[in-house]
C-alpha cells in the first residue's frame, strides 16, 4: 500500500495543482481535508472536485464553534493584540485547522501533511509548529519550499493540471486581492496595498463592511453581556460565541467598524501591509476592555496589558501549543474571574461610543471618587502619601542644589 499524505485544501488552484503533484513526485495516496471556520465560502461540489484531482478522500470539518470558544475566546480575554492593530484573525485560525489535520493524519494512518503556504509568509511558520507540537513523527511538505516544485505562475499551474487530466474553470487573473476569511475577519493584502503609498480602494476592496463614510448617518445602540470574560448575550438575548460573532459582524459591518490599514513585521523579517475587515471582533475587544478598567485593580490591569501583548505575540509567531501560551494563559484566567456586567455602546460611523458599564464586581465606589468628601477618603491622608511617594525625587533635588552652590 502507498503511504498517505494529509493536505489542507481549499479547493482553490494552488491545492488543487498540489493534488497530482504530491502523486507525482512522492507517490502517496493524497487525503484532502477542507476546514470551515466561518469562511463562508460554498463548499457544494468541493469532494467532486478533489475526487477529479486525484485525492482517495475529503474530509470537510466544521471547526467553527471550536475556533470560537477554544481559540478566540482566549485571546479575547487577553485582549491581544498584535503591534497594536492587528486582532490576529488569521493567526487564532492556523492552529486549529493544523491540529485538525493533526487529528485527521492519525485516523487515516498517514505519514505527512502537506500545506500550501508560501515560503514568505506567516502561515507555513504557524502550520509547522502545530504539527511539529502534536506529532513531531509525521513528515512536513511544503511545495512552495520544495525544489521538486517548478510552477511559478498561475498559468503554469493551470497548464500542470490539464497535464493531468483536471480542466477545471480556474482564472489565470491574477488581478485580485489575496484574501484569507474566517468568522472573526477577512484580510485584503496585493494590488494597490503593495505599495505604501496608495490609499486603499475601500469601494473595490471591502467585504464585509462599507466604510464609515458610506455608513447610516444614525447610531445604533448595542449591549453586550459578559459572563467570567466570555461574552454570553447580545442585547439580552442568550447565545453562543459564534452567534454574537456573526450578529456583531451585521452590526459592525453596517456602521463601519474595525477597518484597520497596517504595515506589520512579519515572523519571516520582512513588512507586510494589509487592510483587515474585524468588525464584530473590534466591537468585544473594546467592550472587554470598557468592563475590565472597571473590574479589574490598578497593578493587575497593568501587567494584564504587558501580557496580553506578549500573547499576542506569540500567538502571531504560531505558539498556540506552546508551554508559554499555556502559562499566560493560565495567569490570564485568573484576572477573568470577576470579568461579568454589561456594557452598552453606539456605533456611528466607525465609532464605538460608550454608554454606561455595570458590574457586580465593580470597584469604582463613588463615596471615594465623588469630589465631594465621603466617609472613605479624607483629604489630607494625601499629605503623607505625597510626602513618601515624592521622597526620592526630593532627595536628588537637594543634592543638585547642593552639589551647583
Amino acid at each position: 500500500m502507498k503511504e498517505k499524505v494529509i493536505l489542507a485544501y481549499s479547493g482553490g488552484l494552488d491545492t488543487t495543482t498540489i493534488i497530482p503533484w504530491l502523486q507525482e513526485n512522492y507517490d502517496y495516496d493524497v487525503v484532502c481535508v477542507c476546514a470551515d471556520v466561518g469562511q463562508e465560502e460554498e463548499l457544494d461540489g468541493l469532494e467532486e472536485r478533489a475526487k477529479l484531482s486525484g485525492a482517495e478522500k475529503l474530509y470537510i470539518e466544521d471547526l467553527t464553534d471550536e475556533f470560537c470558544d477554544d481559540y478566540i475566546l482566549p485571546c479575547i480575554k487577553a485582549h491581544a493584540v498584535y503591534e497594536n492593530k492587528y486582532l490576529l484573525g488569521t493567526s487564532m485560525a492556523r492552529p486549529v485547522i493544523a491540529k485538525r489535520l493533526v487529528e485527521i493524519a492519525r485516523k487515516e494512518g498517514a505519514t505527512a501533511i502537506c500545506h500550501g503556504a508560501t515560503g514568505k509568509g506567516n502561515d507555513q511558520v504557524r502550520f509547522e509548529l502545530t504539527i511539529k507540537a502534536l506529532a513531531p513523527d509525521l513528515k512536513i511538505i511544503a511545495p512552495w519550499r520544495d525544489e521538486k516544485w517548478t510552477l511559478e505562475s498561475r498559468e503554469d499551474e493551470i497548464a500542470y493540471c490539464k497535464e493531468h487530466g483536471i480542466d477545471l474553470p480556474f482564472s489565470s487573473s491574477s488581478d485580485s486581492y489575496s484574501r484569507d476569511r474566517n468568522i472573526w475577519h477577512i484580510s485584503h493584502e496585493g494590488l494597490e496595498l503593495e505599495e505604501p503609498g496608495n490609499a486603499p480602494d475601500y469601494d473595490h476592496l471591502l467585504v464585509m463592511s462599507v466604510s464609515p463614510e458610506k455608513a447610516p448617518d444614525e447610531a445604533e445602540e448595542v449591549s453586550i453581556t459578559f459572563e467570567a470574560g466570555a461574552p454570553v448575550a447580545l442585547n439580552g438575548k442568550k447565545m453562543k460565541l459564534s452567534g454574537i460573532v456573526r450578529e456583531l459582524n451585521k452590526l459592525g459591518g453596517k456602521h463601519g467598524i474595525g477597518i484597520i490599514d497596517i504595515v506589520e513585521n512579519r515572523v519571516v523579517g520582512m513588512k507586510s501591509r494589509g487592510v483587515y475587515e474585524t468588525p464584530g471582533g473590534t466591537i468585544l475587544y473594546e467592550a472587554h476592555q470598557q468592563l475590565e478598567e472597571l473590574i479589574l485593580d490598578r497593578d493587575t490591569y497593568a501587567e494584564k496589558i504587558d501580557i496580553g501583548n506578549k500573547y499576542a505575540q506569540v500567538v502571531y509567531e504560531g505558539k498556540w501549543f506552546a508551554p508559554l501560551r499555556e502559562a499566560l494563559q493560565s495567569f490570564i484566567e485568573t484576572t477573568q474571574k470577576n470579568v461579568t456586567g454589561e456594557v452598552k455602546f453606539k456605533l456611528y460611523k466607525g465609532n464605538i461610543i460608550k454608554q454606561g458599564t455595570t458590574s457586580p464586581y465593580s470597584l469604582y465606589n463613588e463615596s471615594i471618587a465623588s469630589f465631594t468628601t465621603g466617609d472613605l477618603y479624607d483629604h489630607k491622608d494625601a499629605n503623607g502619601f505625597i510626602n513618601l511617594f515624592g521622597l526620592s525625587m526630593k532627595v536628588r533635588a537637594m543634592k543638585e542644589a547642593e552639589n551647583n552652590k
